[in-house]
């Protein structure tokens, strides 16, 4: 065993494409965070973005590269400044986050023996060869990470051959529930939400909190609430509002010819999701296509909102059926009014059991605290073999 794994702190590379809104660049920085809490050195590696000075926070070492470059004419300058980076600052697990920083940082990890992880995300379907070979890249990793048990049955199904020789761990992404929580999220910031909005009073309100895509389900749900006219709803689009492509527009079409129009709410993305959520009395995920693993569903939760989903996809991990949420059959209009009428006619006190039961889910499954243990567990494993002392690691 070498002195320096006696003596000195572990190092850990995070590799992802860029810094901005998402859940790899905050699962990064929560991990950042972690390793900096166990007393080891982080290093993040990325083209930039708005969440620099959020990663800054964590005492992480951030370094530019651009490691979202697409183009493989490109890698080799990259790969070579890359190396340098992992070679000076002695680091001693690479963990990529995205296709492309796989297909940089792995070679050059690898050709300086540093151990490897992988966090796939999603988007691991393919229709041809061609994105089979892209996506297959990141199972060269020596660990892997699904963030969701579907996740994990999507690689075992387009890669069914190399399962057996793969080392496949499911780590739910964590919620942060000190920010996600009712009792921190003052009525003033309700109020401002509200404002913001133009959330009218007394109504019921449906919430989808997604990006401004068609695979989100924005259109589905109104068609759905469309089913539900006798009753009084307020739908809040939430960040639909975010482009000018048109698509809020086009919502906007859809609610008047659904007949809503004075009932929907098409905005742009809140800096203050916690006090969004607040206003909900319940939150829709009706994504027709499945999400790797959903974190409004877990956010929502937290909050104590009941979750109405498709059954499908990341959704089936996070909503406990009847429970804490409701999940509809996919793509069903008639299924999903069905699942949002039963979650609207809550009495008082069943709203109250079931947000007991919401909160305390997300604590036992879904918290950040288990998220990074659970990450650092893989790291310490691999560090182990490296010839690092338990002593060091905590272990």
């Amino acid at each position: 065993m070498s002195q320096k794994n006696n003596l000195v702190r572990p190092v850990i590379a995070q590799i992802l494409p860029a810094l901005n809104n998402g859940g790899v660049e905050r699962g990064t920085i929560e991990t950042a965070k972690a390793i900096r809490d166990v007393g080891w050195k982080s290093v993040v590696i990325s083209s930039g973005g708005i969440l620099e000075s959020h990663l800054s926070r964590t005492g992480a070492k951030h370094y530019k590269l651009p490691v979202d470059q697409k183009n493989p004419l490109s890698w080799t300058f990259t790969k070579n400044k890359l190396r340098k980076i992992l070679r000076d600052e002695n680091v001693d697990i690479v963990h990529v986050r995205s296709r492309v920083p796989a297909w940089i940082g792995l070679p050059v990890a690898k050709s300086l023996t540093i151990p490897t992880v992988a966090t796939i995300h999603g988007k691991f379907e393919a229709a041809n060869l061609f994105k089979r070979l892209y996506n297959k890249k990141m199972l060269t990793a020596d660990e892997i990470i699904a963030i969701s048990q579907f996740t994990k049955s999507v690689i075992e199904s387009q890669f069914p051959k190399s399962i057996e020789n793969l080392s496949l761990n499911v780590i739910h992404r964590g919620v942060d529930i000190t920010m996600f929580n009712p009792l921190n999220v003052t009525q003033q910031r309700i109020i401002n939400e509200a404002d913001r909005i133009g959330l009218p009073d007394d109504l019921s309100v449906v919430m989808l909190p997604a990006r401004p895509t068609s695979w989100k389900g924005h259109v589905i749900l109104l068609q759905a609430l469309a089913r539900l006219k006798h009753l009084d709803i307020a739908c809040v689009l939430l960040g639909a509002g975010d482009t000018n492509s048109g698509y809020s527009e086009m919502l906007e079409k859809k609610s008047v010819e659904l007949g809503l129009g004075a009932h929907v709410r098409i905005a742009t993305s809140t800096r203050d999701m916690p006090a969004a959520l607040m206003l909900a009395d319940v939150v829709a995920m009706p994504s027709i296509r499945p999400e790797p693993f959903g974190r409004v569903a877990i956010e929502a939760h937290a909050m104590g909102r009941p979750v109405v989903a498709f059954d499908h996809g990341g959704a089936r991990e996070t909503i406990s059926a009847g429970k804490t949420g409701w999940l509809a059959a996919p793509n069903d209009v008639d299924s999903l009014a069905q699942a949002l009428e039963t979650a609207l006619s809550l009495s008082q006190s069943d709203r109250d059991k079931l947000s007991t039961l919401a909160q305390s889910a997300v604590k036992r499954r879904f918290s950040i605290k288990k998220m990074t243990t659970s990450t650092l567990a893989v790291y310490k494993n691999l560090l182990l073999k490296k010839g690092f002392s338990p002593l060091v690691l905590g272990k």
